[in-house]
């Protein structure tokens, strides 16, 4: 996938075996990984088959070609829903990656068969998270009442009989 800015790209089986095994890339950003990479980095390690069409995603700035973050589709979706995470690292943060990666992933997963909606776990103390699933389009659904609000999107009814 690629937007405005960013390559959206599948992580390589190199990749991630230099995340788990705390290794370095020529063609990563200083700080990357971050501490959300690592965590995703060792999902994708133990998945029989990382090679899923709609997952796990890193995300490349197109002006360097380094990889500066991940984004992640939480497969197989749960009655329709698919949870989408992200992050970015410090040193490319308030140049709206976030959200550009996030809305490309997002109309992604609204493209698969019998996904009509994806949606975001966010922590209500991190409101640059809020405003990147704000300018990623995602809307505020719910509140669990304490520290977590659930942001997300969804096709209008008519097109959710999709297959």
């Amino acid at each position: 996938m690629i937007t405005e800015r960013l390559v959206l790209r599948k992580w390589s089986a190199d990749d991630v075996a230099a995340v788990v095994g705390d290794g370095r890339s020529a063609h990563w950003a200083e700080d990357f990984p971050a501490e959300g990479d690592r965590v995703i980095a060792g999902v994708i390690a133990q998945l029989s088959d990382h090679e899923n069409e709609y997952g796990h995603r890193q995300i490349v700035e197109r002006a360097s070609g380094l990889v500066v973050g991940s984004l992640s589709l939480f497969w197989p979706p749960s009655d329709g829903a698919l949870e989408i995470g992200y992050g970015v690292v410090p040193s490319r943060r308030g140049r709206g990656y976030a959200p550009e990666a996030t809305r490309a992933l997002v109309e992604y997963g609204l493209s698969a068969p019998g996904v009509h909606a994806v949606f975001a776990r966010v922590e209500l103390a991190n409101p640059a998270s809020i405003r990147v699933l704000e300018k990623a389009g995602l809307h505020r659904w719910t509140a669990d009442g304490g520290m977590t609000a659930h942001f997300g999107t969804a096709l209008p009814e008519p097109n959710r009989s999709r297959p």
